[in-house]
């Protein structure tokens, strides 16, 4: 569990925050239009990202494998349906809304895309000998 740390704290980060009341925060945070949803996004996005972070600590590993992507998907997509029915049906305060989940959905994404991009064994010394040569 300890590999997993920032990723609890930032997912009771983004629990909290996006069950919260705002009582005028728009007055009081500069905002434009489409923002609510780009903050979905790269809450979601960080929360993706150290969780796999997490999982490939915990696994002590620099290979990518596909049940850590696919588990931390449906972990992220869980904690996202969770945070807009929430919003919709507990702190009414609040608004459960499908685009603000697609949002959550595509922070995702970017962050297993990311993942998955820069996510590679550097222990290997042809591939560090290969760019050492050009």
């Amino acid at each position: 569990m300890r590999h997993f740390i920032w990723a609890i704290l930032w997912g009771i980060f983004v629990l909290v925050t996006t069950c919260m009341p705002m009582d005028g925060a728009e007055k009081k945070v500069p905002t434009f239009e489409g923002m609510d949803k780009l903050v979905h996004t790269g809450s979601f996005f960080v929360f993706t990202v150290l969780l796999l972070y997490g999982w490939s600590r915990k696994d002590n590993t620099t290979t990518v494998h596909w049940i850590p992507l696919i588990a931390v998907f449906l972990i992220s997509t869980v904690l996202g349906g969770l945070v807009e029915l929430l919003q919709y049906a507990v702190f009414t305060y609040r608004s459960g809304d499908w685009w603000d989940l697609f949002a959550d959905t595509v922070g995702t994404g970017m962050g297993l895309f990311a993942y998955l991009l820069l996510h590679r064994d550097f222990s290997n010394k042809s591939v560090l000998h290969s760019h050492e040569e050009r």
